[in-house]
């Protein structure tokens, strides 16, 4: 029987962190800033802001820009198309869960511009059935909603069967709560960024497999005999 298998976009298909720190040696070049700016904005970036209008408000005020903080949000949204990228192995893992009968999506959060433009840039608009952006649909993941959207576009239904694959387990972006609260069997992918152990927040999740972006997609296509603790 053909399997689903939804995908999360930044810092799972995409390497995120690579063209952020792309972003931020541009950011720091075109405005003749010194050069500890760099560790300054990459560490700001790691604090804890997944909300750029937030980032921005903070990066404008240090650094004391004369632009707005809409139009520093605005600029970032344009050119992080240009700077993120897909690795080769990555897409030819989706190519193979696609010749053996996967059904795939992707299910992210953020802003129409910038999202779709990442999909689009990178080709992977070329290597999925479908795609539920949150910035399109006005429903963020973990809701269930926006997995059903997804799923919709694919002429299929949600199924236990199926899979969310993912970089994040907060609940309040919630690619794996998400995903399990849909139903789905779930693959957390583990960049470093997390503790060995998780702290007991994201405790109910445990059963959430870490494993590297390579090797997740492997795991798919194994489908059933995939078994987690």
């Amino acid at each position: 029987m053909q399997r689903l298998a939804l995908f999360d976009l930044d810092n799972t298909l995409l390497d995120l962190d690579e063209a952020f720190q792309a972003w931020v040696a541009e950011f720091v070049d075109e405005r003749g800033l010194r050069r500890d700016a760099v560790a300054w904005l990459i560490a700001l970036g790691q604090a804890g802001y997944p909300h750029r209008e937030v980032f921005f408000a903070k990066v404008r005020d240090h650094f004391g820009l004369p632009e707005t903080v809409e139009e520093l949000w605005s600029r970032y949204r344009k050119r992080m198309p240009y700077l993120v990228r897909c690795r080769a192995q990555v897409m030819e893992g989706l190519s193979r869960l696609r010749a053996s009968g996967r059904t795939l999506a992707i299910v992210t959060n953020g802003t129409a511009d910038n999202q779709l433009g990442k999909i689009q840039q990178t080709r992977l608009a070329e290597a999925v059935e479908a795609y539920a952006l949150s910035g399109i649909e006005g429903i963020r993941k973990p809701y269930r909603r926006l997995f059903e959207i997804a799923v919709k576009r694919c002429d299929m239904t949600l199924d236990a069967g199926d899979w969310m694959i993912g970089d994040n387990l907060i609940a309040d972006i919630a690619d794996i709560a998400g995903g399990r609260g849909v139903g789905l069997r779930t693959i957390w992918i583990d960049r470093g960024t997390w503790p060995h152990t998780p702290p007991a927040r994201v405790g109910r999740w445990s059963r959430a497999a870490s494993y590297q972006p390579g090797t997740c997609l492997s795991l798919v296509m194994k489908g059933p005999r995939v078994r987690f603790p």
